[in-house]
């Protein structure tokens, strides 16, 4: 009788690596190790990834490249909608882990996977991102989480690889990085309190660049496509350069403090150059180019697209509906958007685009404008103020 197939999210880390003797030699499972690349990895971290798997005993492991969709699919909306989680953060680890839970599924029912496995612990958002994405994609496959469901200790897991000839250092590091195209997040002893901040040494890019540099980014209809002069077809490699420019100035790093899924409160340290000058940046510009209307409607759906992404709802069809909006927003976000940066921080100093509202053609602002008279003014106030007036006149008559 042929064994079962599970497919295992797999990292390479401590949890993942216990999964795979667990599920293959205390379960019976033929077990399918895949890694889904967003933007994080090194060519040489991804050979390794894979030869550790194979160690481990795995009868097959893929790497699924899935970068330009990551983008395409995922971050040109946090993009076109300004998302920063409490006006804060950028989304990094959750985009990410949510879209990879998808990914890992997509794979699991391309091979007819009867079980499907992630080894998150059952302290935070990840095992909810990956729990739906799972259900919603392979709802027929059983999920098997061996770390939450064991409640295993660190140590356990060691021991337990050791006694299975897995020999390995299992030092944890001080801090948890995870690297991705959209921003690092940084977890440590301090992000585990209320009132202290990450040290410097923890920050994963340290600053080299002390003198001040101004650069432009050119948008096409909301995207980012050239960077200090040099443009790119593929929007991700324009974010890669404008993070190679950013990252050693100590730009984009922060703590999130925000609501986990599950309900209790969390802190994550992040360094996000490119996506925070990129937000700024395009919100600046839309600043200049939509209307009032727009600009307000988009924030609404925005900050929701952002909370829903957050909470594991990527495969929510009202998502599509969203971004199908926010797409259509961005036929005349295009311009160049100056940005002054400096050690810890950046500002836009301005923008030029063609659909530029302060056009010179209707006259300036806190001057006579060309578009209409003194009286046009006062006919337009008397009748925007009338109903207020009655209200008041009422209130007045009746309290009297």
């Amino acid at each position: 009788m042929s064994q079962p197939k599970v497919v295992l999210a797999f990292s390479g880390g401590l949890d993942t690596s216990f999964c795979v003797k667990y599920l293959a030699e205390d379960r019976g499972y033929e077990v399918y190790s895949v890694l889904v690349d967003t933007g994080g990895f090194s060519d040489e971290e991804l050979k390794t990834i894979e030869a550790n798997a194979y160690a481990l005993g795995v009868k097959q492991h893929a790497t699924v490249s899935k970068t330009k969709e990551y983008y395409n699919d995922c971050i040109k909306y946090l993009i076109f909608g300004n998302i920063l989680k409490n006006n804060t953060y950028p989304l990094s680890v959750s985009a990410e882990r949510i879209f990879q839970a998808v990914a890992v599924a997509e794979y699991a029912k391309e091979i007819g996977a009867s079980a499907i496995a992630h080894g998150s612990t059952g302290a935070g958002n990840d095992q909810v991102r990956f729990d739906m994405a799972f259900r919603i994609i392979v709802p027929d496959a059983e999920i098997i989480t061996p770390i939450r469901d064991l409640k295993l200790s660190r140590e356990a897991e060691i021991e337990y690889l050791t006694a299975k000839g897995v020999s390995r250092d299992w030092t944890k590091a001080a801090y948890s990085i995870n690297k991705g195209l959209w921003g690092t997040s940084v977890g440590g002893k301090e992000t585990l309190t209320s009132d202290q901040y990450l040290p410097e040494s923890a920050w994963p890019t340290q600053i080299t660049k002390t003198e001040p540099e101004r650069i432009t980014l050119d948008f096409v209809e909301g995207e980012l496509k050239g960077v200090a002069g040099e443009t790119f077809e593929n929007s991700v490699t324009a974010i890669q350069k404008l993070a190679e420019i950013a990252q050693p100035f100590g730009i984009g790093r922060d703590i999130h403090v925000g609501d986990t899924i599950i309900g209790i409160k969390g802190r994550v340290g992040f360094e996000a150059a490119a996506p925070l000058i990129i937000i700024k940046a395009h919100h600046q510009l839309e600043k200049h180019v939509l209307t009032e209307q727009q600009l307000y409607w988009k924030e609404q759906l925005s900050n929701w697209y952002g909370s829903l992404l957050h909470k594991g709802q990527f495969v929510e069809p009202v998502m599509r509906n969203i971004e199908t909006f926010l797409a259509d927003t961005q036929s005349h976000v295009t311009g160049q958007v100056h940005v002054y940066l400096a050690p810890h921080r950046f500002h836009v100093e301005g923008i030029e685009s063609s659909y530029d509202l302060m056009s010179s053609k209707f006259g300036s602002y806190g001057e006579m404008n060309n578009a209409w008279t003194g009286d046009d003014v006062r006919g337009f106030s008397k009748v925007a103020s009338n109903q207020v007036m009655i209200y008041g006149k009422v209130s007045d008559s009746v309290e009297k």
